[in-house]
């Protein structure tokens, strides 16, 4: 990879937050392959960061905690990097050279939106720091060509997404909820996850009364959680630990392999997270709250 040492004065920061999929359903499948979804989705506190500066040419580095595993990929592999190379088709002349920051604080591969929410904060970053007049909608067009899950990691608020991730309806009334993230730092493939699903067509989410939301993600599920299980059975203890530290429900994300539990407060958040850090110091462990809901 590229590192390049900033010289601009001026520094664009952008969170990249960790995509949670509260539910996530499959609906059907497309003759392309791709599958359809009916995914509940927010956003937690916890994240990447994006850093951008002037420089004389384009350059790239990265730090944190899961650095290693990115700092092996090509430029092809990086979504950061072809983020920005899509923007730039589309700024032309206004989109100086840059040198890229990233803070990979959450594991790579992990079902909670890693590498597209850095692709998302890329595009919102750049869009600031190029001062280029780009719409909501054209910018999401531009995510679609990077993954699915872009999309909603440019809306970065509570969410339903179906399609294949591209038709999003914000919420505005989802509280914030307190969740400790987990990950045996164990990979699990997406596609074979999908390949074991037993079912392609799953009723979606079912509709929701006001002020109802446990009992609501309580009827939800995930639908990848049976095979992503049956490949990687690291899972179940993961939900066993987070179970026993007392989440009130405890679900995979995405295709996983992190999984998160649901607290009364983040006190509590923060206690169980000691626990299983205590009790598992080789996983990821992250107490943190939702972003994007009023306090309840």
């Amino acid at each position: 990879m590229f590192s390049h040492k900033p010289v601009g004065a001026v520094e664009t920061t952008e969170a990249a937050p960790a995509k949670i999929n509260l539910a996530l359903h499959v609906t059907g499948q497309r003759t392309d392959g791709y599958h359809l979804l009916d995914t509940l989705v927010t956003f937690t506190e916890a994240g990447d960061v994006i850093r951008i500066h002037d420089a004389p040419g384009d350059g790239f580095s990265i730090s944190g905690s899961f650095a290693d595993v990115l700092r092996q990929a090509t430029t092809k592999e990086n979504l950061v990097l072809k983020a920005r190379d899509l923007l730039r088709e589309a700024a032309g002349a206004r989109a100086r050279p840059v040198a890229i920051h990233l803070e990979k604080n959450l594991p790579v591969s992990s079902g909670i939106g890693g590498g597209s929410a850095d692709a998302a904060a890329t595009l919102r970053g750049l869009r600031r720091h190029w001062n280029i007049d780009i719409a909501d909608a054209e910018l999401a067009e531009i995510g679609l060509k990077l993954g699915a899950d872009v999309p909603m990691c440019l809306a970065r608020q509570p969410l339903i997404a179906r399609g294949i991730g591209e038709d999003i309806s914000t919420i505005d009334d989802m509280p914030v909820i307190p969740l400790v993230l987990a990950n045996p730092l164990k990979g699990v493939s997406t596609p074979e996850v999908f390949k074991r699903l037993k079912s392609k067509t799953n009723p979606p989410l079912e509709h929701r009364d006001d002020n109802t939301w446990m009992p609501f993600l309580t009827k939800s599920r995930n639908d990848l959680e049976i095979p992503a299980r049956k490949i990687l059975p690291d899972i179940d203890d993961v939900c066993d630990l987070l179970r026993k530290a007392g989440a009130q429900l405890v679900r995979m994300s995405g295709s996983g392999a992190t999984c998160f539990g649901i607290f009364k407060t983040i006190e509590d958040a923060k206690s169980a997270a000691d626990q299983l850090r205590r009790q598992r110091p080789d996983w990821y462990v992250q107490a943190t709250k939702t972003i994007g809901g009023p306090a309840r």
